[in-house]
């Protein structure tokens, strides 16, 4: 209960400082950007709630939104995310800020946070958080200088002219004597100031349709991403209170690499390799020697499990389609194995092997699917994930659908 509410006042937090970062966007001539792309955030991406399990890096310089689906009922399954420091220094700064600004700061620019919460197919209550950081991005829509050349210039030339018109206009209202002539000044007025109360706006929108046809030429475009996170896994009660915490694969830490590679202007290749340092719980039965007896019996090693993959895509900016596989292996390669690291049986009394368990984790998963970006802001993805245990033996078939959405 205490990781949760810590989780809960983190999220509070995360959330007012973003909406303060975001406010006065007109004044301040707040630049929009266009990603690349738009997946789920990292933290669903570790709960393993996204359509795909291998997802393409990302780099959303705003504020998003997810929520995840595996069936029609109205869980609160949703993640938030955001990069803090692009928000601080450079969101609502020119764009030669960041164009000038070093490698290093550029990409601490590209560090996001989020926090998210889903309810699973067993009723359990996952609450976790999780970080991002670019490490390769070969390429940038922001530092493509020549895609933007004569923006500034040009609305900075049309503010001044504004402002001049509009101060001469001011002047003549009031010098007037014609009281006539007044109504038809105050409505240029009004008229010229709405005009330079929309330069922010058509500003922003013309670099928006500029960097749309960057991304269209390179939504492909290779990057690399590491990430961490830390996944709390609570049993529920039908009133939906948070009980004891969950000791398997669904709690603890993970640390990944995500890579995409552009193949073509059509295909993009993207690979994981993930760790993941949790407690596994065991189940077991001692027998007494002496009388015989079995007695039930709990224990709790460290384990590790690594996560590899490959997923292959085939499309456009506007739309893919998803092909991948996923591997899956515990560092801790059987429940006895486990146990040796963690319990040994008093003299008089011995473990009955083969009632040792665990959570199993089938090993070989298969997913297809794709993503459709309705706008600029919002994008489904949706998929199939069949799970095969060691034998390639078929095991689930779940569908799966998120929304992402840019709160621009």
């Amino acid at each position: 209960m205490r990781h949760a509410a810590t989780i809960l006042v983190g999220l509070i937090l995360f959330a007012f400082t973003t909406a303060m970062a975001q406010e006065d966007e007109s004044k301040a001539g707040r630049l929009s950007p266009k990603e690349l792309t738009i997946p789920p955030s990292p933290v669903f991406d570790m709960m393993g709630v996204t359509s795909s399990q291998i997802n393409r890096t990302s780099d959303i310089k705003d504020f998003k939104v997810d929520w995840s689906f595996k069936s029609w009922r109205l869980n609160p399954n949703l993640a938030i995310q955001s990069q803090p420091i692009w928000e601080l220094l450079y969101n609502r700064k020119e764009l030669s800020k960041y164009q000038k600004a070093s490698g290093f700061m550029r990409r601490l620019a590209s560090f996001d946070v989020s926090i998210g919460s889903v309810q699973d197919e067993n009723n359990d209550r996952r609450i976790g958080f999780a970080g991002k950081l670019n490490l390769f991005k070969q390429r940038d829509p922001l530092l493509a200088r020549d895609l933007y050349a004569g923006i500034s210039e040009k609305f900075k030339k049309e503010k001044e002219e504004i402002e001049a018109q509009l101060k001469e206009l001011r002047v003549k209202l009031d010098t007037t004597s014609d009281i006539l002539a007044k109504p038809s000044l105050r409505a240029q007025i009004r008229a010229t100031e709405e005009q330079l109360f929309s330069i922010n706006s058509r500003r922003n929108e013309e670099i928006n349709g500029r960097a749309k046809i960057f991304v269209g030429e390179h939504w492909n475009a290779s990057s690399l991403d590491v990430a961490f996170g830390k996944v709390y896994t609570y049993q529920t009660d039908s009133a939906g209170s948070l009980k004891s915490l969950r000791l398997n694969r669904n709690t603890g830490w993970s640390g990944w690499l995500n890579g995409n590679l552009g193949i073509g202007k059509k295909f993009l290749l993207t690979g994981l390799f993930r760790a993941s340092w949790y407690e596994e719980e065991l189940d077991f039965l001692v027998r007494n020697n002496i009388t015989g007896e079995e007695i039930s019996q709990k224990a709790v090693a460290d384990n590790t499990l690594w996560t590899m993959g490959m997923n292959l895509r085939y499309g456009s900016s506007i739309y893919t389609f998803f092909f991948e596989f996923l591997y899956e292996k515990k560092g801790l390669k059987t429940p006895l194995e486990a146990l040796g690291e963690t319990f040994k049986a008093p003299g008089d009394f011995q473990v009955v092997g083969s009632t040792v368990k665990w959570d199993v984790v089938h090993p070989n998963t298969l997913s297809f699917g794709g993503d459709w970006r309705l706008s600029r802001s919002v994008i489904l993805n949706y998929g199939m994930r069949c799970v095969f245990d060691g034998a390639w033996k078929f095991r689930t078939f779940t569908p799966i659908a998120t929304i992402s959405c840019m709160m621009r």
